[in-house]
């Protein structure tokens, strides 16, 4: 049964903890909103009024479990560890777990409709910045502390995201190849070219 707050309702943050496991599993294409309601114990209706639509609870979920990465990120950056041992960490939260991770599901559904949806393009562009500004902090501060050779932070840190994606995708489709482990390993190798050794 799902949690309910004191006036009866479910709490915002357990329809989107469901919806961010229900897309995981079946993608947003078969999600209901009946069904999602039917998970939570609830109606449908109920659902359409925090919600809407599937893209705005597509927008929902991802941004609910961005808002969360985000603060894994703050506290990442403010732990005292050297240059280094950050970008690793950094890759380490931004990979997948593995095939059908419920967070990168949210990002293959979304990357499959920002397309033809200014809204959700806004929100990813607005999402990446977020990881963009952060990865650009750590490798600002190994090249102040002469962990790598100074250079062009923003180019280095959009490289390095663009592979984490890529990365991230295969991971998350389970190809051949890629797990977790590897592409780790792969985004250490592309670090050591960029002058930033992991």
């Amino acid at each position: 049964m799902a949690a309910r707050r004191k006036d009866g309702r479910i709490a915002q943050d357990r329809m989107l903890a469901e919806a961010v496991a229900a897309i995981a599993e079946d993608g947003l294409a078969a999600l209901t909103m009946a069904g999602l309601a039917e998970r939570l114990g609830t109606s449908g209706g109920h659902i359409l009024y925090y919600f809407g639509s599937k893209d705005q609870l597509l927008l929902a979920a991802l941004r609910w479990s961005e808002e969360r990465l985000a603060a894994e990120r703050a506290e990442l950056l403010a732990r005292r560890v050297r240059a280094p041992r950050k970008l690793d960490l950094f890759f380490a939260l931004y990979l997948p777990d593995g095939p059908r991770d419920p967070r990168w599901m949210l990002w293959l559904e979304l990357w499959a409709r920002t397309a033809g949806n200014d809204e959700l393009r806004h929100a990813q562009e607005e999402i990446d910045r977020g990881w963009q500004a952060d990865l650009e902090t750590v490798l600002r501060s190994g090249a102040e502390r002469g962990a790598w050779a100074a250079e062009d932070v923003a180019t280095a840190a959009s490289d390095l995201l663009a592979l984490l994606e890529g990365l991230s995708t295969r991971v998350v489709l389970g190809l051949a190849g890629t797990g977790r482990e590897e592409a780790l390993r792969a985004a250490r190798r592309a670090a050591g070219r960029l002058g930033a050794p992991a």
